[in-house]
Formats: C-alpha cells, sequence, structure tokens
C-alpha cells in the first residue's frame, strides 16, 4: 500500500477468518481518510480520534486486521475507487458516491450550516438570510453539493443568490471570513467550531445557524470487496452500538452518535 500525506498506520488484531474450503484466509481493511478533526486527524502520525476508535473497536469485535491512513482527500477517494484500499471514513452519503461506495450504517449525526463574522448579527432560518453572500466552501466535498443547489434554488426563488467560493480545504475559507474577505462560510457545524478554535478565530467568527442535518458513515469500496466480510463488519458495528459502546466512544469527543434504533 502507498503511504500519503502521513504515513501512520494502526494495527489493531490479526487473525484469520475460515475461507471457503476449510482453508485459512488472512484479512485485512484499509481505511483512507483525509485530515478532518474533530472527528478523524493524526496525532504524532497515528490517525486517531472517534471515527479511527469507533472503527478499531469493530475490528477489535471481528478480530481482523485494520490498517488507517491519511491522504489529500482526491487521492483517498481515487484509492477506494479503484479498490486500492478497502473505505473511507468519515464520510456523507450521495447518489453519485453510491455507483462506487457501500455505506455503513451511520456513525456520527451532525449538521450543515453557516458561520459569519461576529460582528453579523444574522441568525440563518431561510435562504433569504444570505441573498447575496460571498460564501465559501471546502471542494470539491459532499459540502459543496447542497451549497450549489441552495444557489440554484435562489434564483428559482428570485433571491438575490449567493456567490460561492470554492476552496482546496476548509482552513483558508475560515480564514478568508475572519478577514472580511467573504460574508460566511458553508461547513459542518463541529468541523468548523473545530477550524476556530484551532486558529484562534473565536473572537472573530459565529456560527449563525442549521441549514440541513446529515449523518457520516464508513463508505466501502464496491471494487473487489468481500461483500460477507462488509456484511459481518455492519454488524457488529451495531451490536456496538446496541451496547453502548459506539456511543459512549463518541460522546467522549463531545460529538453526537447517529441514531441505529
Amino acid at each position: 500500500m502507498k503511504i500519503g500525506l502521513f504515513s501512520g498506520l494502526l494495527f489493531i488484531a490479526i487473525s484469520s477468518l475460515s475461507a471457503v474450503g476449510g482453508t485459512e484466509q488472512k484479512t485485512e481493511l484499509r481505511f483512507v481518510t483525509l485530515e478532518f478533526s474533530p472527528f478523524v486527524y493524526a496525532v504524532d502520525g497515528i490517525v486517531s480520534g472517534p471515527g479511527a476508535e469507533v472503527i478499531a473497536a469493530v475490528c477489535k469485535r471481528m478480530n481482523i486486521t485494520c490498517s488507517f491512513a491519511l491522504y489529500p482527500w482526491r487521492r483517498a477517494q481515487m484509492l477506494v475507487k479503484a479498490g486500492d484500499a478497502e473505505a473511507m471514513m468519515v464520510v456523507g452519503r450521495n447518489p453519485k458516491r453510491e455507483e462506487w461506495v457501500r455505506f455503513s450504517p451511520p456513525v456520527f449525526q451532525t449538521e450543515y450550516g453557516y458561520f459569519v463574522r461576529a460582528d453579523n448579527r444574522m441568525s440563518y432560518r431561510d435562504d433569504q438570510d444570505v441573498q447575496g453572500y460571498n460564501v465559501g466552501v471546502f471542494s470539491p466535498s459532499n459540502t459543496a453539493n447542497p451549497l450549489r443547489k441552495i444557489q440554484a434554488s435562489m434564483v428559482e426563488r428570485g433571491l438575490k443568490p449567493i456567490i460561492i467560493d470554492e476552496r482546496p480545504d476548509d482552513v483558508s475559507g475560515f480564514k478568508k471570513l475572519a478577514v472580511g474577505r467573504l460574508d460566511a462560510v458553508y461547513s459542518n457545524r463541529d468541523r468548523g467550531n473545530e477550524v476556530i478554535r484551532k486558529h484562534e478565530l473565536n473572537e472573530n467568527i459565529r456560527y449563525a445557524g442549521a441549514n440541513k442535518t446529515l449523518q457520516y458513515y464508513v463508505g466501502f469500496s464496491r471494487a473487489g470487496n468481500n461483500s460477507r466480510l462488509l456484511d459481518r463488519f455492519d454488524q457488529e458495528y451495531l451490536n456496538l452500538y446496541r451496547e453502548g459502546v459506539v456511543e459512549a466512544i463518541i460522546k467522549n469527543y463531545h460529538l453526537q452518535a447517529a441514531n441505529n434504533e
């Protein structure tokens, strides 16, 4: 496996599964992701955070080997599309991804919304509140897709549409907002709050309100994955969820687990 932006690999457990005909076959699931704190991130080169911890717990329950590596997001998606890695984490769901990704049960509950400068008193309730705004967004990403739909809907409704400023990373958009070069940033709420905290932008930026609720998943490649193994992953994840293990891990990071009842 080629190592990307960060080379840390986390090995959980090594075992073997019985294959057809009674032979023993080693099994490994390779997970790739981008630096997406607070959901997943690197600590001293090791992929960490609640996303990695939840998956590690599932792998341990399955008694299989799992490894994690961080890449630029385009590269991570290419690896999974080609089947050179088994899965991405954590990812939003959309119809285009359904063509090449098999999604796990939902892991995180979160939302997309608008961040504005602290001196902007706007409280977001409807698209009318952001008419004509110059809005930053990380792109390409699942976050940019609904923002483009908002822009198109505003045109249809006769509202002054937003201007979308697509950024190759989400940090640069928040920095532009902090100095007044953008009117807003459209972002995952939890990710946005983490960027603000990490870059000490609390005095300059605040969250103005939610536009869309969503869930994050583990996304498995449809290229050559063992469907029986993935069925087992999903089942063991749900078992851990029902035992309260998943929620306990995620709550420890002050995030919200998705409802799987």
